[in-house]
């Protein structure tokens, strides 16, 4: 036998070993469900569908393993399951763990990492059932949906506490009975998946009866006989509760998330300005007024305070934490970088309509659809303005971006002018230092798509001129023209100018 098969040899062995380890260990073992609910996923972790569900006590056989994730095989299916959230057969003396969050919009992650996806979050005092922990991260169970939190801003209740914290919050450990919604509107469906049919559209703060949850979906009754399907990460489940109103607005606070926040005389920005206030301080609402706040000053004097420049509540410090252990960026990809992408427009507000009718709002949420995808491929942390056709104001588009401490800020626009014949893209800066961002993705846009390159020119857009984070817009051509408008609206379009973009960023980065 030559030297090089017997290298050949070995490293087949070698690898036919590694690859087999796990899989020995765990194959045919029986499990025991060690929660009261689990999702059983169609692959190997938690952005797979759910495909089923097995109950506290439940046993199953252990078919394979993929890290963290175990394939199973019971009487009634197979799927994948969290190896976290199981038990052995043979393991005694196992007892659940209580949990409570120390903090406002603690983060519930898809994996025990900062740059995992946000499924959800606590409130302080919010108890959840914790099912294992990995480093510094616990696994919890909270309204039946399964995730990651930091151990930092949990306590761990006592046997005695234990008890009485699974009293307190028996219907929290049941199935939720109300949903009430979070973001601005939100698609109710027919059936549980993003592809069926829209039955209705429910708005930000309405709360509806839970009949049932599947998954990361739940069912939520309407009235009139009438019910649909909504994922439940835009919104919160919990109890019924009769809340008084009154009691509710005279104790509410709010926190200031920057250094330097105007408080005003009036509801407006024009207004005069009354103090400033630094990054944590608090204040006392007294009434609401469009997207401003009333607020008692410590004179006594009543003032006002934009909604898009505090939080509600304490300061969510695990986003403080998330900043503070912010990875460092891996040349050639986007991981360690924060990526704010803006879909243009949105609900009341159209934006330009096409000569055939095409509404760049719509098209503009495509495009920041595919282009966030791409970027979170590359290793991005991408933090989307709007994923639905809602408004956003300008200054909260703004506030989105400074609050996410962006790297960099992308507005996606399509263009229009009467005069029908102009045609091509453009980025545009206003500051000088943005110019180095524009210029970067304006070239990865000439090096895949074929429209007429206008470059990267300086104008005076509000969500790049009061921008503190790198920031550009894009206007990806012209609606106004009918022959740039029937190719803006191919998918190919899309893909290459997202490609451009991606290309643009990466080589911007890479650069500095």
């Amino acid at each position: 036998m030559s030297k090089f098969s017997k290298w050949i040899l070995a490293i087949i062995l070698f690898a036919s070993i590694v690859y087999e380890m796990p899989i020995i260990s765990a194959k045919g073992e029986t499990i025991i469900i060690n929660t009261k609910s689990l999702n059983v996923r169609s692959g190997p972790g938690l952005t797979y569908p759910v495909i089923g569900s097995m109950k506290k006590g439940e046993r199953a056989e252990v078919l394979s393993t993929s890290g963290d994730w175990f394939e199973i095989k019971s009487s009634s299916r197979t799927g994948w399951i969290a190896s976290w959230l199981v038990v052995s057969d043979v393991a005694k003396g196992l007892t659940e763990k209580t949990v409570v969050s120390k903090v406002n919009a603690l983060n519930i992650r898809t994996e025990p990492s900062l740059s995992a996806a946000v499924i959800g979050q606590m409130n302080a005092g919010e108890a959840a059932l914790s099912t294992g922990q990995r480093g510094e991260w616990a696994s919890i169970v909270k309204n039946g949906m399964d995730g990651w939190v930091h151990t930092a801003y949990i306590t761990e209740l006592q046997e005695s506490e234990n008890s009485q914290a699974r009293t307190e919050n028996k219907a929290d450990s049941k199935s939720p009975e109300q949903f009430t919604v979070s973001v601005d509107a939100l698609n109710v469906r027919k059936e549980p998946n993003l592809s069926s049919k829209k039955v209705a559209l429910i708005r930000k703060g309405e709360s509806y009866n839970v009949e049932e949850v599947d998954g990361n979906w739940v069912r939520l009754s309407l009235g009139k006989k009438s019910d649909g399907w909504v994922y439940s990460f835009h919104g919160t489940l919990g109890a019924k509760n009769i809340v008084d109103s009154n009691a509710v607005a005279s104790n509410k606070k709010v926190t200031v998330l920057t250094n330097g926040t105007n408080i005003r005389s009036s509801a407006t920005t024009s207004s005069s300005i009354v103090t400033r206030a630094n990054a944590g301080e608090k204040f006392t609402v007294t009434g609401e007024e469009n997207d401003w706040y009333t607020i008692s000053l410590p004179s006594g004097e009543t003032a006002f305070i934009a909604k898009w420049v505090v939080s509600t509540g304490d300061v969510a410090l695990t986003e403080q934490h998330d900043k503070e252990k912010k990875t460092a960026r891996v040349p050639g990809t986007l991981k360690g970088l924060t990526i704010v992408v803006d879909a243009g427009h949105g609900g009341n507000d159209r934006g330009t309509t096409g000569m055939q009718g095409t509404d760049e709002k719509l098209l503009t949420l495509m495009t920041a659809e595919l282009l966030s995808a791409k970027l979170k491929a590359a290793g991005a942390n991408v933090v989307m303005t709007r994923e639905s056709d809602t408004y956003v104001s300008l200054r909260k588009r703004v506030a989105i971006s400074q609050q996410s401490d962006a790297d960099a800020f992308v507005s996606i626009h399509y263009d229009a002018n009467p005069d029908t014949s102009i045609s091509g893209f453009t980025t545009y800066y206003t500051h000088n230092n943005q110019k180095s961002l524009a210029s970067a993705i304006n070239d990865g846009l000439a090096s895949t798509i074929t429209l007429r390159n206008r470059g990267a020119q300086p104008a005076n857009f509000l969500v790049l001129r009061e921008n503190r984070q790198n920031s550009i817009l894009i206007e990806l051509g012209f609606l106004s023209n009918p022959s740039e408008e029937r190719i803006l609206t191919t998918e190919m379009f899309r893909e290459q100018a997202t490609h451009g973009i991606y290309q643009g960023l990466l080589n911007h980065f890479d650069a500095n």
